[in-house]
C-alpha cells in the first residue's frame, strides 16, 4: 500500500486534522465520516444513524473541528471547554477520548475525561486547569455541573454518542440538565445506531433544523458479519457455548449474558474447563475492567463473558466471534452486540444460541432487523475434532525458519534438541507425542442432545424393548423436562440402571418412559417409596404406571390441553407461558445445569434460578 498523503484526503479538512489522519494510515474516509463533513452538513445540527464500527468517533471529531479551530491551525490556551462528548459507558468514553487525542494531537488540544469509577477530585482539578474537549458519562458530568466544577457557557459543540443507549439506560434527565446548561448557539451532533421515538423527540427539543444522515446499510450493512442461529435443547446452552468456542477457536470471542449472575456462572465454568476467559459486568471495578480488557488485547485471554452494558464501547481489533448466549431483548440490542465484531472492514461471526421453544421469536427479531441468518445445529464433537485436525496440520506443516542462533552446536539450541530427539525416537513417535501434546491443551468438546423436539423425545430409544410397560411423569416441556436430567432422576427414584430405561417421550405437560416388564414391579415400588408429593424437589414428581402410554399424550398435544393444571417445575417454580400463565421460563435454570449422566448419587437435579425469563437480575 502506498503511503497516504494529506492531498489524498478531502481538501477542506483543517490541515492539522488531515495530517493526523494521514499519519494513522487513512487513504479515504468512511461513509459516515464523509457525510458529516459534506458541504450541506457544514455548521448544522446533525442526527446521524451509523452502524457500530463505522468510524463515527473520528466522524464527529472531524465534524466539530471547524467549530473548535475557527480557521486557525492551533487552539488557544485551554479554558472553559469548547466541545463536550457524552457517551453511555466508561469504556466507550475512554475509547472516544483516545481517538480524539491522536486526531487533535497537532492542534494543541487538551482533552479531559470525566467518567464514573474514576477519582472525581482529580477530574475537578483537571477541569480547573482548563480543557478544550471534555469526554464523559452523563451521571459524572451532571455531578460536576451541579458542583460548579465544569463551565459549559463557552461550548461550541456537543456530541451525544450512542444516544439511544443512553436513553435506554435511564440517563434522560441527566442529558436534559446538561443540554439546558449549554448555550443556544452550540451545534448539537446526535449519533445513534437506531432512531426510536424518544431519540426523535430529544432531537426535536434540543436541535435546530437538524440534518438527518443515515449510513446504515451503505457499503457495509451486515455484510461484514455472518449471522448464525443455533438451535439447542434448553439444557444444552452451556455445552453449546463450549463447542462453539472449540469449533471456531477465535482469536478473541465475546459471550453476551443478560445478568451479572449469569456472567459469573458462565465465566467460572469456562475457566474450570480450561478456557482463558475474563468477565465484564457492573459488579467489577474500573481497575478490574481495565485489566480484563488489557488481557484480551495482549492475548493472555481469548474469551470475554459480559453483560450488554459492560460491553458497550469495547473495541478489540482481534474480535471475530460474538455469541449471544442469551437472546437479545430486541433487534437493536442484537445489532449493538453483534457490532463488536466485523469492524473496519474485517469479517466477523455472530451466533445466536436459540432454545427451540424460542425459535419463532428469534425469527421475528431477525426479520425486523433485516438480517439473514443461517440456521444450524451446535457443532458436534466429531466436527470439532475435524477442525482440530485441519488446524494442527496447517500449524505443523507450515515452513519452519531456522534462526541463525539455532544453527550453533550448543546443547541448548532448538536444533540440537531436535536432533537428540530424532536420535532417540522414531519420527512417528515424535509426531504422535506432538499431536497428543497439542490435543491435551484443548478443552474437550461436549455431547449435545439434538435440538429438534421430536428427536429429543426419541433420544434414548433403543431396540430390544418390545416387552415393556409405560410409566407417566407429570412434567413435560412446559416444565423444562429434558432427557439429560430425566434419565438420572429415573435411576435414582426407581433404583434401576440406565440400561433398564427405554424410550423417553416428552410431551407438553407429561413425559412417558419405557421400563422392561422384568423390572417394572421393582421400579413401581421404588418410585412410590421415594415419593414426597408435597416436596418441591425431584421427589415431588409423580411417576405412575400408564396403560395407554404416549398415545394419550399425543391427543392432548393435538388439542392444546390448555386447561390442564401445571405442576411446579424445576426448583419449585411455577412456570409461565409466553404471554400467559403456566409455561416454562425460557431455558430453565442457568444454562440448564442439571446432573450430568453418571453424576453422583443424590445430586440435585434442579437449579433454583431459571436462566431465561423471570425477575431480572442486577443490571450489567
Amino acid at each position: 500500500m502506498t503511503n497516504p498523503t494529506v492531498e489524498s484526503l478531502p481538501t477542506h479538512l483543517p490541515a492539522p486534522i488531515a495530517a493526523a489522519i494521514a499519519e494513522q494510515g487513512y487513504t479515504s474516509l468512511t461513509a459516515v465520516q464523509s457525510a458529516v463533513i459534506a458541504e450541506e452538513a457544514q455548521g448544522r445540527d446533525l442526527v446521524v444513524s451509523a452502524q457500530t464500527g463505522s468510524g463515527k468517533t473520528v466522524g464527529f471529531g472531524l465534524a466539530m473541528a471547524p467549530d473548535l479551530l475557527a480557521g486557525e491551525e492551533r487552539l488557544a490556551p485551554a479554558g472553559a471547554p469548547l466541545a463536550l462528548v457524552i457517551a453511555p459507558t466508561r469504556e466507550l468514553a475512554l475509547q472516544v477520548s483516545r481517538e480524539l487525542v491522536w486526531l487533535y494531537a497537532k492542534t494543541g488540544a487538551r482533552i479531559t475525561t470525566c467518567v464514573g469509577g474514576m477519582d472525581p477530585v482529580k477530574e475537578r482539578r483537571q477541569l480547573n486547569y482548563g480543557a478544550h474537549i471534555v469526554v464523559g458519562t452523563p451521571g459524572r458530568l451532571r455531578d460536576h455541573l451541579e458542583r460548579g466544577a465544569i463551565d459549559l457557557s463557552s461550548l461550541r459543540a456537543i456530541v451525544l454518542d450512542e444516544a439511544d443507549e443512553m436513553l435506554d439506560m435511564g440517563f434522560r434527565e441527566d442529558l436534559e440538565e446538561i443540554l439546558e446548561a449549554t448555550p443556544e448557539t452550540r451545534r448539537t451532533l446526535l449519533f445513534s445506531a437506531t432512531m426510536p421515538k424518544p431519540i426523535v423527540a430529544l432531537a426535536r427539543q434540543y436541535q435546530r433544523d437538524a440534518l438527518r444522515i443515515s449510513t446504515v446499510g451503505e457499503n457495509r450493512g451486515h455484510g461484514d458479519i455472518a449471522y448464525q442461529a443455533m438451535t439447542v435443547a434448553p439444557a444444552d446452552i452451556e455445552h453449546a457455548v463450549i463447542n462453539l468456542l472449540r469449533f471456531h477457536e477465535a482469536e478473541t470471542a465475546i459471550l453476551f449474558c443478560a445478568t451479572r449472575d449469569n456472567v459469573r456462572h458462565l465465566h467460572a465454568t469456562l475457566v474450570e474447563r480450561g478456557f482463558a476467559a475474563v468477565a465484564l459486568s457492573g459488579e467489577h471495578s474500573q481497575n478490574e475492567r481495565n485489566n480484563a480488557l488489557q488481557a484480551l488485547r495482549d492475548r493472555r485471554a481469548r474469551v470475554c463473558v459480559a453483560t450488554d452494558v459492560a460491553a458497550r464501547g469495547i473495541d478489540l481489533p482481534s474480535l471475530t466471534l460474538v455469541v449471544h448466549v442469551e437472546i437479545p431483548r430486541d433487534a437493536e440490542t442484537l445489532q449493538h452486540r453483534s457490532g463488536r465484531t466485523g469492524r473496519a472492514g474485517k469479517k466477523g461471526t455472530a451466533v445466536l444460541i436459540v432454545p427451540f421453544p424460542r425459535r419463532r421469536r428469534v425469527e421475528m427479531m431477525l426479520r425486523g432487523a433485516r438480517i439473514e441468518a443461517e440456521w444450524m445445529g451446535a457443532p458436534t464433537p466429531e466436527a470439532i475434532r475435524e477442525q482440530d485436525r485441519e488446524r494442527l496440520l496447517a500449524r505443523l506443516l507450515a515452513p519452519v525458519e531456522v534462526e541463525e542462533e539455532a544453527v550453533d552446536e550448543s546443547a541448548s539450541s532448538d536444533l540440537a534438541i531436535a536432533r537428540e530427539l530424532l536420535a532417540q525416537r522414531s519420527p512417528e513417535e515424535l509426531a504422535l507425542a506432538l499431536v497428543r501434546s497439542y490435543r491435551a491443551a484443548l478443552p474437550q468438546p461436549e455431547e449435545l442432545v439434538s435440538s429438534a423436539p421430536d428427536t429429543i423425545e426419541r433420544a434414548h430409544h433403543r431396540p430390544g424393548f418390545d416387552d415393556c410397560q409405560w410409566f407417566r411423569m407429570d412434567i413435560g416441556r412446559r416444565q423444562n423436562a429434558d432427557p439429560r436430567w430425566v434419565l438420572p432422576l429415573l435411576c435414582r427414584r426407581g433404583h434401576v440402571t440406565r440400561g433398564e430405561i427405554g424410550a423417553i417421550r416428552i410431551g407438553m405437560n407429561e413425559t412417558f418412559v419405557q421400563i422392561p416388564s422384568g423390572v417394572a414391579d421393582k421400579f413401581a415400588a421404588s418410585v412410590i417409596r421415594t415419593a414426597n408429593p408435597d416436596a418441591d424437589d425431584e421427589s415431588g414428581i409423580a411417576i405412575t404406571p400408564s396403560a395407554d402410554g404416549p398415545r394419550e399424550a399425543a391427543r392432548d398435544n393435538a388439542r392444546g390441553d390448555n386447561a390442564r393444571p401445571h405442576r411446579k417445575g424445576p426448583g419449585g417454580t411455577l412456570h409461565r407461558r409466553e404471554g400467559g400463565q403456566g409455561a416454562p421460563r425460557d431455558g430453565g435454570k442457568p444454562f440448564g445445569k442439571g446432573p450430568r449422566e453418571g453424576g453422583r448419587e443424590g445430586g440435585k437435579p434442579f437449579g433454583k434460578k431459571p436462566f431465561g425469563k423471570g425477575p431480572r437480575g442486577p443490571r450489567g
